[in-house]
């Protein structure tokens, strides 16, 4: 049972993120990973409760993910390194969760909103204090730190969600890394 709730999930994520929620279909998911719609409607009792369990678990991966880059060795810079990197790999091994994302903050309305709001704030949350109590000694003083976590953030999944678009508009390589550092780091006054 439970290995059969994550396939639904897995599945439901690419669904979502592709249709969105009002255009993706429970017996599309289903179908996905070799069951009926009776059978999702098993473990989940409604579209409803499927989207927000396909959320919150992604959100949740997500915030654990980042957690072992702000606890791994080495200097505040190595850790913010070690989370950019995490935070890319974990959108590069689940591409449809950045247009997921992207869906839910350029959609005003839906059941994703609130999902968004409890759970992304919560992590911004996180990452912000990390960076603020860690990084206070060599940060940029002048730095914007919330905004310049989203507009990392926001590279990141926007190049992950632009599917075979990424070579062309971003051209080759990753640069999340040197493009974060150059935003916390390399403007810093002498």
């Amino acid at each position: 049972r439970a290995a059969t709730r994550e396939r639904l999930l897995a599945a439901a994520e690419i669904e979502f993120a592709m249709g969105g929620f009002d255009g993706a279909k429970l017996a599309d998911i289903a179908r996905r990973i070799g069951i009926r719609r009776p059978s999702l409607l098993y473990h989940f009792c409604s579209k409803a409760e499927l989207y927000k369990a396909t959320v919150e678990r992604a959100f949740w991966q997500l915030g654990e993910t980042l957690g072992l880059g702000m606890t791994a060795q080495g200097s505040f810079e190595d850790r913010l390194r070690s989370m950019t990197t995490l935070f890319t790999d974990f959108l590069e091994q689940r591409p449809f969760l950045a247009r997921l994302i992207i869906r839910e903050i350029l959609t005003e309305q839906g059941p994703g909103r609130d999902i968004l709001i409890s759970r992304v704030v919560p992590l911004l949350d996180m990452v912000e204090d990390f960076i603020r109590k860690d990084g206070q000694e060599v940060i940029r003083g002048d730095l914007p730190v919330r905004a310049a976590v989203m507009q990392s953030a926001s590279n990141i999944l926007m190049k992950n969600a632009s599917g075979s678009l990424q070579g062309a508009l971003w051209g080759p390589g990753d640069y999340s890394w040197p493009l974060t550092r150059f935003a916390f780091f390399e403007a810093k006054e002498k």
